[in-house]
C-alpha cells in the first residue's frame, strides 16, 4: 500500500543529504577503507564527544552492544540481570545468551522501568540492572543509579532509542558502566543497514569490548587474548553515520517541533493518553524516537488510520513475557500487559511535513469526535 503519510521515509531522508552521503561513500570505496580504518576511529571519537564520555566502540548492532557490554562486565552463568519486558526482545535475549537469568520488573506510565519496584526485585545473585530508555525518554536515572550504588550493581544502559536525550542535563549512555546504541535505519541516527556502538568512561571495558568485537585479537601484537566475535562496525557505515551525526541536533529539534504539533492538536481528546510535551518537565530532554499514544480503542483507531492512508506501528501487540517459547510467563507485569493492548506509534521523523502531521492529527480527531 502506498501511504499518504508513511511511518518513516527513507528515500526523503537520503535525498535530503544526497551529495554529502554520495561523496563519503565514494571516498571510502575509492580508498578501500572497509574494516577498522580511520573513518571508524573518527566516528567513535565524535560519538564519544557527543555523548560526553571518554570512549566509544563501534559494533555491528545495538544487540551486540548490549551483549558485549554484559560479557565485558563479567556477567555470566548464575548471575541475574534486572530489566523490563516492554522492550524489543533483544534486551532480554542478550542476558540469556550470557548464561544469566533475566528478572523482569514492570514499567510506569512513561513506558520506562518503574524504579519504585526495582529494589524489591534485587536478590543476592543480582549483578546488573539494564534500564531501557524507551521512545527517546530516559528512565529516572537519579533514583536508579542511587539504588545501583547502594547494592553495588552494574548498570548497562539500553539507549538504543535515546541518542541525544538527557536527564538533568546528562545524556543517555553516560550514566552506566556502558551505554548501548543502535543505528538501525529507523533510529534517530540511522545507518544504511545495521550498526551499533558502546559508550563508556572505563578504559578497561572499552579495550575489552574492542577485543570481543574482533575475534579477541590484539591487532597491534597479533596475539589472540580471548575467544571473541565478528562484530565490527564497518567503515562505510561509520563514515555515513559521521556525516549524519552533524545533522542530528537539527533532526532532534524537528522531532520536538512535531511532538509539539501533535500535543497541541490532540491534547484535548480525553480518549487518548499522550507522551509529555517538550519542556513539560525540565529534568527530561526527550528526542521522540517514537510518538506513542494510548487508546482503549487502539485496534479500531489503527484500522481507521491505515484506511485513511497513514502508516503506524504497534511495536509489541503481545507482551514479551507472554511468548511461551521464551519461558518468562511466571512474571506478572500488569502495566506492560495493558500497554500492549493500548499503544500505537504515530509517524515521527524529521522529513515529516507540518501538512502531513496536521493530516494525522485531523484523522485521529475524526475518529475520536
Amino acid at each position: 500500500m502506498q501511504y499518504k503519510v508513511p511511518f518513516v521515509n527513507y528515500p526523503a531522508h537520503y535525498h535530503s543529504m544526497k551529495k554529502e552521503l554520495d561523496a563519503v561513500i565514494e571516498e571510502v570505496l575509492s580508498k578501500g577503507d572497509l574494516i577498522l580504518r580511520s573513518q571508524l576511529r573518527q566516528f567513535e571519537d565524535t560519538m564519544a564527544s557527543f555523548v560526553a564520555v571518554k570512549y566509544a566502540v563501534g559494533v555491528n548492532s545495538g544487540t551486540d552492544a548490549l551483549h558485549l557490554s554484559l560479557l565485558a562486565a563479567g556477567v555470566g552463568h548464575g548471575d541475574e540481570v534486572i530489566t523490563v519486558a516492554h522492550t524489543f526482545v533483544a534486551t532480554v535475549a542478550v542476558i540469556v545468551h550470557c548464561g544469566a537469568k533475566p528478572l523482569l520488573v514492570d514499567v510506569g506510565e512513561d513506558y520506562n522501568m518503574d524504579v519504585e519496584q526495582l529494589e524489591q526485585s534485587i536478590t543476592p545473585r543480582t549483578k546488573a540492572i539494564m534500564p531501557v530508555h524507551l521512545n527517546g525518554r530516559l528512565c529516572n536515572m537519579e533514583k536508579l543509579m542511587d539504588i545501583a550504588s547502594k547494592h553495588n550493581l552494574i548498570v548497562i544502559e539500553d539507549a538504543a532509542q535515546a541518542l541525544g536525550a538527557s536527564f538533568d542535563g546528562k545524556k543517555a549512555g553516560s550514566f552506566g558502566l556502558t551505554g548501548c546504541f543502535s543505528f538501525y535505519p529507523a533510529k534517530v541516527l540511522g545507518a544504511a543497514g545495521d550498526g551499533g556502538i558502546v559508550t563508556t568512561n572505563n578504559k578497561e571495558i572499552a579495550e575489552r569490548i574492542g577485543l570481543l568485537r574482533d575475534h579477541g585479537e590484539n591487532r597491534t601484537s597479533g596475539d589472540i587474548l580471548c575467544f571473541g566475535f565478528n562484530s565490527r562496525l564497518d567503515n562505510l557505515q561509520a563514515a555515513i553515520l559521521d556525516v549524519k551525526l552533524k545533522h542530528l541536533p537539527q533532526w532532534i529539534e524537528r522531532r520536538r517541533q512535531l511532538a509539539s504539533l501533535y500535543h497541541e492538536g490532540l491534547s484535548d481528546l480525553s480518549e487518548l493518553k499522550l507522551p509529555p510535551a517538550p519542556q513539560s518537565d525540565t529534568s527530561y530532554f526527550d528526542v521522540y524516537q517514537n510518538y506513542v499514544v494510548r487508546s482503549q480503542e487502539r485496534d479500531r483507531l489503527v484500522a481507521h488510520l491505515r484506511e485513511s492512508g497513514i502508516e503506524i506501528l504497534i511495536s509489541w501487540p503481545k507482551p514479551m513475557h507472554h511468548h511461551k517459547a521464551l519461558g518468562l510467563g511466571h512474571f506478572h507485569l500488569p502495566v506492560t500487559e495493558q500497554l500492549s493492548d493500548e499503544v500505537l506509534s504515530l509517524p515521527m521523523y524529521p522529513e515529516l511535513s507540518d501538512k502531513q502531521a496536521e493530516f494525522v492529527i485531523q484523522t485521529v480527531r475524526n475518529f475520536c469526535t
